[in-house]
């Protein structure tokens, strides 16, 4: 038990024979403890090391064997000092790790092999897919398979700003889970009164990036955001990828058409307030409650709306709202 602190077993039991018999000679250790008096002198050099045999005062010739409350105490302490200090010097390699991890990280991203530029780690591909965008010419599309939660950013910090305000053609195809929610419908409606047309889609393979029609950026592992993020350049990726886009882009929901909007909003109080409670994902149960009417009502009103507004579900019934400035 005394292990971790120096004392292995044969140097606890001479520890031990000394302080029952403080007054013995080491050939009667040697004896008490069955083992030879070379060997007993070696532990009694232990035992000195660790200030757990030390000189009497009166005596300096004479040696006597510490109180453990004294000596092992001593030694607890010790050791917690060389541990706080080992510690110490972890934590200063466990950082110095951390950068020779990031150096690494450096050399990967500026490898190249061929068309294809691997860039490992989410903020090495942030960090790249930034200076790539400052450098585009002319267009910026993307398939942004993300959630109203995966937003953090307010709009008006939003990446694509500076893109827009340089004249950057953008086009954005995101889910249609996002675009339900309030925060989500207004997100896009931010990014396309300055200028990115936006549309949805029920799903999306995958985070696709087209620059200029010249650079594809795909994830390094879909399934895992955090991975990093494959750059590509060779045509036939390129193909491939445009391919992808237009197909989604095609089959996606226009949700600002110039067509549709319409700022006159022609509704009573009751249904300018189911339309808000619905867009901010309110059932008809909770409608009802909120407005003091039956159930039966509410989703009259519901009805009604959506036969006004030609929709089939609850989704085309908010986009088509927002397209006409109701919600």
């Amino acid at each position: 038990m005394l292990e971790p602190l120096g004392l292995d077993e044969a140097t606890s039991a001479v520890y031990h024979a000394l302080l029952r018999a403080p007054e013995s000679t080491p050939e009667q250790i040697a004896a008490l403890v069955n083992r030879s008096l070379t060997e007993v002198h070696q532990l009694m050099d232990e035992l000195r090391k660790l200030d757990l045999l030390v000189p009497t005062w009166t005596n300096p010739d004479v040696e006597h064997a510490v109180h453990p409350r004294v000596g092992l105490a001593g030694l607890v302490e010790r050791r917690r000092s060389e541990l706080n200090r080992m510690l110490g010097d972890l934590a200063e390699a466990s950082a110095a790790a951390e950068v020779m991890a990031e150096q690494y990280n450096e050399l990967l991203t500026s490898r190249t092999s061929g068309d294809v530029e691997v860039l490992k780690g989410r903020a090495n591909a942030s960090r790249r897919i930034e200076e790539l965008g400052a450098k585009a010419r002319e267009s910026f599309w993307g398939l942004i398979p993300a959630h109203v939660d995966d937003i953090v950013a307010p709009p008006e910090e939003s990446p694509d700003l500076p893109l827009l305000e340089r004249g950057i053609r953008m086009r954005s195809v995101y889910l249609q889970s996002m675009t339900v929610s309030k925060p989500g419908l207004e997100y896009a409606a931010y990014m396309h009164k300055r200028g990115n047309e936006v549309r949805a889609t029920p799903t999306l393979p995958l985070r696709l990036l087209i620059i200029d029609q010249e650079i594809a950026i795909m994830p390094l592992d879909p399934a895992t955001e955090s991975a990093g993020a494959v750059i590509h350049r060779s045509p036939a990726v390129l193909a491939v990828a445009l391919a992808l886009f237009d197909a989604y882009w095609s089959r996606a929901t226009d949700l600002f058409a110039p067509e549709d909007r319409d700022n006159e909003s022609p509704l009573t109080p009751h249904e300018a307030e189911v339309l808000r409670l619905l867009a901010g994902g309110a059932k008809d149960e909770q409608v009802a409650r909120l407005l003091g009417i039956s159930l039966r009502t509410a989703r009259r009103i519901t009805a009604n709306l959506s036969d006004r507004l030609d929709a089939t579900s609850r989704f085309e019934l908010g986009v088509a709202a927002a397209k006409r400035g109701w919600v």
